[in-house]
């Protein structure tokens, strides 16, 4: 099958990476084969994921800001 991945070399940041159809993904045998021939694995995804920092996305006075705003708007 030819690949018809597409050139997005102008487009956001992500101008190295190739794009692929859903249609080629199914067709090369679904997203975990279609994975594993690209040379990714679930393994190597969370062992990367292990790797990362704990973040927490807000601070306490930001998660109060929020949670208020919330209620605020109900």
């Amino acid at each position: 099958m030819k690949s018809k991945s597409k050139d997005i070399t102008s487009a956001s940041g992500f101008r190295t990476h190739k794009s692929y159809s859903p249609e080629e993904i199914w067709a090369a045998g679904g997203t975990t084969v279609f994975g594993k021939k690209m040379g990714q694995s679930n393994k190597k995804i969370v062992d990367a994921l292990k790797k990362t920092p704990e973040i927490e996305p807000f601070t306490d006075e930001e998660w109060k800001v929020t949670l208020s705003m919330l209620k605020e708007n109900k």
